[in-house]
């Protein structure tokens, strides 16, 4: 016995002393590790054309409002669910009934020029909202005539809203021009102002100049903002070179000219994603296809019948429609707020494509099969027979063909009409007379989901809520959900309004959009949600690295 301890005690003495010596020395193996380290140019081909580096201008140019999302920042930024958190503002407060909004800037913020951020940039921003020359949406303009705003002092700047509007935080993300550079041009001297050019920003990176060829701007060069109030990005410069469409920018890729592809198109994707050195990174837009159904038509009563409406969206195949007809880059749809956003709710009913349950419903629901065939009847004899109106493009058309296809094979008879997209709103979503209409929801722009334009009873006549749909509970979840600050209360809301909406199905949602931009390997750390706004897939850029990747023995020697 006194041998076996006696081994027993030499084994594990030797194991110790292994162990030890495998945690001190050096390892033989070259093991390599990631590190991520500050320095290096990103260099990305960026789909579009220059127009002017200037954030109250860059509304119809995606291209500049990537590069101004770098340069510029707001009162408050969007997390990756479009919650707002602090950017400008270091903290703001709102009273009790939910019309006073006070913010307060952090301490020290420099503009690049290195003069100070004061709440006059903040009053001269949001005047020129106001201006009648700018061309905004009206509504934008319309929204910031009515809320009024005091300096409180250099650091404090105050909004009065005549009416509580819990989703005000979504429109305070625009960035903030330098009221020291500016004050005095009016808006159209602001548009030819060398300033768009040579812009002065606050954000992550500043600008240093602008690549010109034959003439023409063919990219901009940003640099590391040594100032910036925010954590330190690790690249030191970021480039940007201007390119017509994706198929060009890929080939700028293949040349080695840059490491991103800043849209990546259904044409150029498939070779994307053969090149194994090119990561692609996909994510949903807040761009809803539907289809609207009119609940109030007279001439197609059977519409306000919600077993109705379970058997059309029932009877559709909408993952045959994403793959058949846009390439794959879309997302089956299941209610009218975005996945991945703060207020989506992911326990609502789902309606798989099962066109015999729905066969079943409407037989339950006592529409039946005529003895001349067609479509079906309802007991009072009304066939099941309307009109869906579409977009006059051919990928709608291809749509449009697909929904008539399905909803034939459960007996619902339907006549498809192409029109112009603005004469399909203005002369029939807009006057109510239609019967069915295929469209798209662009809220692209829109952290704060506020669904009650378009599906409050209130929006019914004269609004957005173009289906009709007279909900008093859904509406009363909606108005609720507007006045309230409080997320985890509009949370709540939100989520009974999702249920109810799936239960009654007021319209067909088809599919998000996604969106899919490409990277180099070597660009590490690169993450993406949901897209708000396409400028939203920069959000991230300040964590993105150059990685340097070194054996461990290289790093254990360093260390020794």
């Amino acid at each position: 016995m006194k041998k076996i301890r006696l081994q027993l005690i030499i084994i594990l003495t030797t194991a110790i002393i292994v162990g030890i010596l495998l945690i001190v020395q050096k390892p033989i193996s070259g093991t390599l590790l990631t590190i991520p380290s500050s320095g290096g140019v990103y260099t990305e081909a960026l789909v579009g054309e220059f127009g002017r580096l200037n954030p109250v201008l860059d509304m119809h140019n995606q291209a500049d409002q990537d590069i101004d999302q770098l340069i510029f920042s707001g009162l408050v930024k969007y997390d990756a669910s479009g919650l707002p958190v602090p950017d400008l503002a270091e903290s703001w407060g709102i009273s009790k009934d939910g019309t006073v909004y006070n913010f307060a800037l952090r301490n020290g913020l420099l503009w690049h020029d290195g003069d100070p951020v004061t709440v006059d940039d903040i009053i001269f921003t949001v005047e020129l909202f106001r201006d009648s020359s700018l061309l905004i949406p009206d509504d934008v303009r319309a929204f910031w005539s009515e809320v009024a705003l005091e300096k409180i002092d250099d650091t404090t700047v105050q909004f009065r809203l005549p009416e509580a509007y819990a989703p005000f935080l979504d429109h305070l993300g625009f960035g903030i021009l330098p009221a020291h550079l500016l004050d005095g041009r009016t808006v159209d001297q602001l548009v030819n102002d060398p300033f768009n050019l040579q812009p002065v920003g606050t954000g992550p990176y500043r600008f240093e100049r602008l690549i010109i060829d034959k003439s023409q701007v063919a990219g901009v060069v940003l640099k590391v903002n040594e100032n910036y109030y925010g954590d330190m990005p690790f690249l030191q410069q970021v480039i940007f070179l201007y390119y017509p469409d994706s198929a060009s920018a890929f080939e700028a890729y293949s040349s080695g000219e840059v490491k991103g592809i800043s849209e990546v198109d259904s044409n150029v994707l498939p070779k994307v994603l053969l090149e194994s050195d090119l990561a692609s990174h996909t994510a949903m837009l807040n761009r809803l296809s539907l289809i609207y159904l009119n609940l109030k038509n007279n001439d197609v009563p059977f519409l306000a019948d919600e077993n109705v409406r379970k058997a059309l969206i029932l009877s559709l195949n909408r993952t045959y429609m994403i793959h058949k007809f846009i390439g794959g880059q879309a997302v089956v749809a299941d209610g009218p707020i975005m996945p991945g956003g703060w207020a989506y709710y992911p326990g609502v009913e789902v309606y798989e494509f099962d066109q015999e349950r729905a066969r079943q419903i409407l037989a339950a629901a006592e529409y039946n099969m005529p003895a001349e065939g067609g479509a079906l009847k309802s007991k009072d004899g009304i066939a099941l027979e309307f009109t869906l109106l579409y977009p006059n493009d051919d990928l709608h058309k291809a749509l449009a063909e697909q929904i008539q296809k399905d909803w034939a094979g459960i007996s619902v008879i339907v006549d498809i009409i192409p029109l112009g997209y603005d004469q399909l709103i203005n002369d029939y979503l807009v006057t109510r007379s239609y019967q069915a209409a295929l469209v798209e929801l662009n809220m692209i722009g829109v952290h704060d989901p506020d669904p009650y334009p378009f599906w409050d009873s209130a929006m019914a006549t004269g609004g957005q809520n173009y289906s009709q749909w007279d909900s008093k509970v859904a509406s009363e979840y909606l108005e609720l959900a507007r006045t309230i600050p409080d997320v985890g209360e509009r949370i709540k809301l939100y989520r009974n309004f999702q249920v109810l909406f799936s239960k009654q199905v007021p319209a067909i949602p088809l599919y998000y959009n996604v969106y899919t931009f490409s990277i180099d390997h070597q660009v590490q750390d690169v993450t993406l949600g949901p897209l708000f706004n396409i400028s939203d897939r920069l959000s991230t850029l300040l964590r993105w690295n150059l990685a340097n990747q070194r054996s461990a023995r290289d790093g254990a020697s360093e260390g020794n």
